[in-house]
């Protein structure tokens, strides 16, 4: 999930001090979608040469995508992420959350910038990187339209080195419904000498997020990290 700067600001000055070991969100300006000459219907085959599970990657395996492999009124679902939290599931402890305000505090459709919010720029302490299990829980609403077979592909890399393939399923949504879960991930043990490079070198580590409905790619998010926090 991805919120706009404004948003991101007002919900971190309402929330406590995060624990030690992480800090909030940052957003920054989203470079834009870049024009991809591919097909117009790209499913993860399409995208990853594969079926998109674990290391079937095909030609993509190591590589992050430097375009935006959609554009932002692709999602012909009003697909909307209202909240976001992260917890660490050994200690139940909360490391991020954010909510978008209520719909009577936002701008009219027609001032909204749609290129906003595809781009956020996470900032975390070195501790982060030894974290074994962590929940992230998503609540987002849809709209006047059936969603079937909503789909998530998330994949993180150091550099150009994959880190980690996540995929999700989120099913069926009905129409105009607002629905929360959380999905677990389990996170590589890393070496130490790969934990501090990624230390070492702040926001070359990425992730690109592909959402999907019924085998359609409908948006695609980006976020950039550093591990560097509290040094």
């Amino acid at each position: 999930p991805h919120f706009t700067e404004e948003e991101t600001k007002e919900q971190a000055g309402k929330q406590h001090s995060p624990p030690q070991g992480h800090t909030v969100a940052e957003p920054i300006s989203d470079p834009g979608p870049v024009e991809c000459q591919l097909e117009k219907k790209l499913s993860p085959e399409v995208i990853f040469g594969g079926g998109g599970e674990g290391d079937d990657l095909g030609a993509w395996k190591f590589f992050s995508f430097s375009d935006y492999l959609c554009k932002p009124e692709d999602n012909i679902y009003s697909i909307d992420f209202t909240r976001f939290k992260i917890r660490d599931l050994e200690t139940g402890t909360v490391l991020f959350e954010i909510a978008k305000p209520s719909a009577s505090g936002r701008l009219p459709r027609g001032e909204v910038d749609t290129s906003a919010g595809r781009f956020v720029r996470y900032q975390f302490t070195p501790a982060f990187l030894r974290l074994r299990t962590v929940g992230a829980t998503v609540e987002f609403t849809v709209g006047d339209k059936p969603v079937s077979n909503f789909r998530m592909i998330e994949r993180h890399y150091f550099r150009e080195r994959l880190l980690k393939n996540f995929d999700f399923d989120f099913g069926f949504c009905i129409p105009s419904s607002r629905n929360t879960c959380e999905h677990i991930y389990e996170f590589p043990q890393l070496s130490e000498d790969v934990i501090r490079l990624m230390v070492e070198h702040p926001y070359e580590t990425r992730s690109d997020s592909f959402y999907f409905v019924d085998n359609k790619l409908i948006m695609h998010n980006k976020a950039d990290y550093a591990y560097n926090g509290g040094q």
